[in-house]
């Protein structure tokens, strides 16, 4: 009898233990309406997937999507949708390969949005922000010691338990040998995407990302890379935003928008329509017209009390040492100009890229200040202590490894934004309240 025992035990272990191998990466979180959200999923081959799920107050009421099946073609990516949500919930899920469900070793959830307009002050809640995560790969990395190390903080960044978490750009690195071929592209974020400290973090947050050079291209890249068609593909196979760019048809850029609570983030593209910033002739933009134009339009008519403005270099700073809105003057000038012209409210950015993490703050004439906030790297090499920007907060720099919490809470009276940076290990290092009448 206990032998019989033991071998049904093995034999669940096992089978256990074979659904697990043929993931990948994930499972996923990403973004998250009232009535839909969408899981994602990588796996090492083409199998059978569906996600089942119940809230947490009714266990026993258990909806399933629809079983879906993938390809090498998009890197064997599943974007599982799940369209039998209720507003204001909290679900758990479980993935169901071939049929038979995958037990992971950490918790896997998300919430739906609330409709909480005309009803109550909006809810409160935290986002994640960060930027440059570099996964070291010896056979392929420049010689030396390895350039990414402390992954171990995305354990922390769960351990704050953010309802959404937002990737900055230089969410990978890709290499000599990756940028060249569409094989290389996808095994670059694949091999990336896989580390087990991510994984806590992605199966029960939120996610959403945009990209800068080193997950578009070669560094320092422009509209000029000539496989970016294929990155760009390869951005919406391993993300789950909602959209990407303004309008699908055209296939261009990977800006776009989304709102949870009383926040608006503008999630930008700064590399597909950039212009090299050596050449003298032509245009001079990093937006490139299209996006520039959807930009104001969507700030114009948004009612969100913070209009949260994300890019990958850093917007305010006027030094341009580096790859930040300082090397196109005459569009940043105008991208200022068009937010005070059209009096839109709440404005900040959050910008990624520059290895140190800093607060820059912009006073204007007879209207509020604006902020953009730098937070990098998750993993990446620390820049040197050299980096100057005659607009920092005093106190605000910071040279280590780092992440940052926004938090907005507060009644409708009341409402404020608070930015914390914290360390690798998750201990805070500073912190910034900043109210919403003071960006009106």
């Amino acid at each position: 009898m206990k032998n019989t025992i033991y071998i049904f035990l093995l034999s669940i272990s096992s089978l256990c233990f074979s659904q697990n191998s043929v993931i990948q990466s994930g499972p996923m979180v990403g973004y998250c309406e009232m009535k839909e959200a969408v899981i994602w999923l990588q796996t090492t081959k083409n199998v059978p997937v569906k996600i089942e799920y119940f809230t947490i107050d009714n266990p026993k009421e258990v909806f399933s999507s629809e079983t879906y099946s993938t390809s090498k073609e998009n890197g064997f990516t599943y974007h599982i949708i799940l369209d039998k949500l209720q507003q204001g919930k909290k679900y758990k899920y479980n993935v169901f390969i071939e049929n038979k469900k995958v037990v992971l070793p950490y918790e896997t959830s998300f919430s739906s949005k609330k409709l909480w307009q005309w009803r109550e002050d909006a809810p409160d809640f935290t986002v994640a922000f960060g930027s440059c995560n570099y996964v070291n790969e010896p056979e392929v990395d420049r010689p030396g010691k390895g350039y990414g190390s402390n992954h171990e903080i995305f354990g922390a960044i769960a351990n704050k338990n953010p309802e959404i978490m937002i990737w900055g750009g230089d969410n990978m690195y890709l290499r000599e040998v990756d940028w060249d071929s569409k094989i290389g592209i996808y095994y670059r974020n694949t091999h990336s995407r896989a580390i087990k400290e991510i994984q806590p973090l992605l199966a029960k947050t939120q996610n959403f990302a945009i990209w800068d050079d080193h997950d578009y291209g070669n560094n320092d890249s422009d509209r000029s890379f000539y496989n970016k068609y294929v990155t760009q593909k390869a951005f919406k196979d391993f993300w789950a935003n909602k959209t990407y760019g303004s309008d699908a048809s055209q296939n261009e850029g990977t800006y776009s928008t989304f709102n949870w609570g009383d926040a608006q983030f503008f999630m930008l593209d700064d590399r597909f329509f950039r212009s090299p910033n050596d050449r003298i002739t032509g245009d001079h933009t990093m937006l490139g017209t299209v996006q520039f134009n959807w930009l104001i339009d969507a700030l114009s008519s948004s009612t969100a009390s913070f209009k949260i403005i994300v890019i990958g270099g850093q917007v305010l700073n006027s030094i341009g040492d580096s790859e930040n809105y300082g090397h196109y003057p005459e569009e940043k000038a105008k991208i200022l100009k068009e937010i005070s012209d059209n009096k839109i409210k709440g404005v900040l950015f959050l910008t990624g890229d520059r290895h140190y993490a800093e607060l820059a703050k912009l006073d204007r004439e007879n209207t509020y200040s604006l902020y953009d906030w730098t937070v990098s790297p998750f993993t990446s090499g620390v820049a040197k202590e050299k980096e100057t920007n005659p607009l920092k907060v005093p106190g605000s720099t910071f040279f280590v490894h780092n992440f940052g919490i926004l938090s907005f809470s507060g009644n409708k009276e009341n409402r404020q934004l608070k930015m914390t940076l914290f360390d690798k290990e998750g201990k805070e290092l500073w912190n910034k309240i900043v109210l919403k009448k003071d960006l009106e």
